[in-house]
């Protein structure tokens, strides 16, 4: 059984190649901000990108960084049928949401220094 690191690089190369042939790219169309090696890599699962290199993957395909890790997310479900991006989007929602009703560290520190 492939552990937790394996599962979500295998999750993140499934969606980067549904989304990149979705979008009719080329892995050289990735020129920019990619060598083709590298992308081949990631689309076999053999490395994690960086947040950056997922923000620039995500500008060439023209998707949000979040569609490409909603997608992501969806392929990690090990049930059978997976969660669906509107399950997943209404749980951040929420999650977003709870977040925002804690104050951060920040505005609770009122004591100003000496």
């Amino acid at each position: 059984m492939a552990n937790h690191s394996e599962q979500l690089r295998k999750a993140f190369a499934r969606a980067l190649k549904t989304v990149r042939k979705e979008r009719g790219i080329t892995q050289e169309d990735f020129a920019l901000v990619s060598s083709r090696t590298y992308l081949s890599t990631l689309e076999r699962a053999l490395k994690s990108p960086t947040l950056e290199k997922i923000d620039a993957l995500a500008g060439i395909m023209k998707v949000h960084p979040l569609t490409l890790m909603t997608l992501c997310y969806r392929h990690m479900d090990q049930s059978s049928t997976p969660a669906s991006a509107e399950e997943l989007l209404k749980r951040v929602q929420d999650e977003l949401r709870e977040l925002e009703e804690v104050p951060s560290p920040a505005s609770t520190n009122t004591k100003k220094p000496s």
